[in-house]
């Protein structure tokens, strides 16, 4: 089978670790051993986070202040580089020596009359009070909005449109590459409006579930996993009647998908219910070490059309 996984945050830092390169090769090798079963049988894409490394690099360019800090699309294409060097060392050093594995650079076109370009709603850097957020925001041309009790700056998230690796990766999985691609949602980038076909980087945050989604699609992967730190997806998550959801369609999926938290699982169910839609084929959240038995159709949650409604599972056998 051809298998896209998208990796979560929790892949490169636990919640409230702090963000050493120890830290995140640590818990490389941890995503490392889940995958290494997964590659030695399939053939294997991975896509992965990035927002606390290009955050700590938003960090780092406020603190040197001799130069303009770098934009959004150069931190992204940094933080993939980094991050694949990490997946593809720790990786490599459980597969065979000859399983040659890639890291590919990756541009994502959005369109610029998207939406999204007029509400930003993403957050991004280092937190300010109220009054250093908006004389930020008038000196760069920034949007900032509340976040808690400090104020942030806000980008756009638009739609990924299209992957332009996608024929480079193609010809990765069929000489048998583990291709690690499409970090942090892809390096944004559009054409600008007008008479010269020219492309740009873009202030701008892609999501990373749609973007592997759309990776997925395009790759003709058999099978699109979402691996996170959470055991599957879950009707009134927290609540003392909280329930698992082991088998769904992505129909009666959809019916519900508002009531997911729009930062967290609310994204990857729409990712999801999209994926099989559109290709018929399934799509799993759930645990990263419990990928083989996600593979199995056994933990987790399995958006798939050949249920219908909604099938609950006994949260032990949803554990990670």
């Amino acid at each position: 089978m051809r298998i896209v996984v998208a990796l979560g945050g929790n892949a490169l830092l636990k919640r409230g670790e702090p963000m050493t390169a120890g830290h995140q090769r640590a818990n490389v090798r941890v995503a490392a051993q889940a995958l290494a079963s997964v590659a030695a049988q399939h053939e294997l894409v991975i896509s992965h986070g990035n927002g606390p490394q290009v955050g700590l690099l938003a960090l780092q360019g406020e603190a040197y202040k001799d130069v303009e800090a770098y934009p959004l699309d150069v931190l992204g294409a940094e933080t993939q580089g980094m991050i694949g060097y990490l997946v593809e060392q720790e990786l490599g050093n459980l597969l065979p020596f000859e399983r040659p594995l890639a890291t590919v650079l990756t541009m994502v076109e959005v369109d610029p009359d998207d939406p999204a370009f007029g509400d930003p709603t993403k957050f991004v850097g280092p937190v300010y009070d109220e009054a250093q957020a908006k004389a930020l925001a008038a000196d760069k041309g920034w949007s900032v909005k509340p976040d808690g009790e400090y104020w942030r700056r806000v980008v756009p998230s638009p739609r990924p449109k299209r992957i332009f690796e996608i024929k480079a990766m193609g010809w990765l999985l069929d000489h048998q590459a583990v291709v690690i691609c499409a970090g942090g949602g892809g390096i944004p980038t559009m054409y600008e409006k007008g008479a010269e076909r020219r492309l740009v980087g873009v202030e701008a945050v892609i999501d990373k579930d749609l973007a592997s989604s759309l990776l997925a699609r395009d790759l003709g992967a058999d099978l699109y996993v979402m691996a996170t730190d959470v055991d599957g997806v879950y009707v009134d998550w927290g609540k003392p009647e909280q329930r698992a959801i082991g088998r769904v369609h992505p129909d009666a999926l959809q019916r519900i998908a508002a009531t997911f938290p729009s930062g967290s699982m609310g994204p990857k169910v729409s990712a999801a219910c999209e994926f099989v839609k559109k290709t018929g084929r399934n799509a799993g959240i759930g645990g990263l070490t419990s990928i083989d038995e996600m593979l199995a159709g056994q933990r987790g949650t399995i958006v798939t059309t050949a249920v219908e409604g909604i099938e609950f599972r006994a949260p032990s056998s949803m554990a990670a």
